[in-house]
């Protein structure tokens, strides 16, 4: 694999991270929103990725899609609330924050991770231009 891809490569992940850090961003600033956008309890935002092969052997990385989690809204007794139900439930989001957290420190290495591989394959290249001289 040539050095160039690797900047495909890294980048790509980069963009693909940088996706996610979003991604949970949103969701842990909704975690406590009775409602979205739409009139109804937010629902934790996923990303889904995808690998997309490169010349030379390579493999890239995309977000194909970011889904929303299926997993059930939580239901929170509050017969005072506006948006309860007749049995006094209000729907809230499906976030957990605990998860949220651990999600946003593996996507921040991760984007670390791809920083300093560009960073390492630069220098390579930078020392390679001087072998000449």
């Amino acid at each position: 694999m040539s050095l160039f891809n690797i900047f495909n490569v890294s980048g790509s992940a980069m963009s693909a991270q940088s996706q996610r850090l979003n991604a949970v961003a949103s969701n842990l600033a909704n975690a406590d929103s009775a409602t979205s956008a739409s009139g109804e309890a937010y629902r934790a935002k996923q990303v889904i990725f995808e690998a997309v092969p490169l010349a030379a052997g390579a493999t890239a990385v995309k977000v194909q899609r970011v889904i929303e989690d299926p997993s059930p809204l939580k239901m929170m007794y509050d017969p005072k609330h506006p948006m309860a139900d007749d049995k006094g439930y209000v729907a809230m989001p499906n976030v957990n924050a605990v998860d949220e957290m651990v999600n946003m420190l593996s996507a921040s290495r991760s984007y670390q991770t791809n920083v300093e591989t560009m960073n390492a394959a630069k220098t390579l290249l930078l020392k390679t231009l001087t072998l000449g001289q």
